[in-house]
């Protein structure tokens, strides 16, 4: 089967205005995203006329000379609130910020048949979207945690303990991952053949609130998840995710 990636909307985006998306999952390499809104290989200037995306990445990555060059030219930036405040200032809209919410923890726990968020507690891009006024879209990656396998690394274990604890100082995690290789199938670093289908849900309204109180926050964020399970719900019969699959927050 050959390599399929579809990007889905299903309401319209007003280009007078400025998003957050948060995206899910992350996966091991978040190759969803950074193909459908780094690239035009889905189309997103068609589907999302007047849009221009900025997906966040480590900070880490854009001390590198060149390589950081190389990340803006493909829209990225660091992912501090700063930068992100930076996109959601933009005047006359049209602009996307994309957040991988879960981020590299939750790699750690990306395999296939995967259905679990690093969400519950994850609030800052809520927050962030009030202070700015920004509509929040949650997005679903169907297919994102299919592409590789992972060595089993359950919580306790020595293996995550160890992942976690390079995690703390080097800020990125290092996945154990293996999937197929250039003229084999059994074992390598190419991901799967696998379809990524990624969905782009409706806009949450949100009013803007420079200093939103935390009760504020926790509102929105429940809100937010509410719109992630549904999408999810409303499409997975689509995508061959069985029907008692459901999203689980953690």
């Amino acid at each position: 089967m050959a390599f399929v990636l579809q990007l889905v909307k299903t309401a319209e985006l007003d280009p007078e205005k400025n998003y957050v998306f948060g995206f899910h999952p992350h996966g091991v390499l978040v190759a969803g995203a950074f193909i459908n809104f780094s690239t035009e290989a889905s189309g997103f200037s068609k589907l999302f006329p007047g849009m221009t995306p900025h997906m966040m990445m480590l900070s880490l990555w854009f001390k590198a000379p060149f390589f950081r060059d190389y990340l803006m030219s493909g829209g990225f930036i660091p992912s501090d609130k700063e930068a992100g405040a930076y996109v959601l200032k933009k005047p006359g809209g049209g602009n996307v910020l994309i957040i991988a919410v879960g981020g590299a923890q939750e790699a750690l726990d990306a395999r296939p048949g995967a259905f679990t968020l690093l969400l519950a507690n994850r609030k800052g891009f809520v927050r962030l979207a009030l202070e700015h006024g920004a509509p929040l879209v949650p997005v679903f990656s169907f297919g994102e945690n299919e592409l590789f396998d992972q060595v089993e690394n359950p919580k306790g274990s020595w293996l995550r303990w160890t992942q976690e604890l390079l995690q703390k100082f080097m800020k990125v995690s290092l996945p154990l991952f293996h999937a197929r290789g250039v003229f084999q199938y059994s074992f390598g670093l190419l991901p799967y053949r696998r379809p990524i289908y990624t969905v782009v849900g409706k806009p949450i309204h949100v009013e803007k609130n420079k200093n939103p109180s935390q009760d504020e926050v926790d509102e929105l964020h429940g809100t937010y998840m509410e719109e992630l399970s549904k999408l999810f719900e409303e499409h997975k019969s689509t995508y061959h995710v069985p029907e008692d699959k459901h999203l689980s927050f953690i």
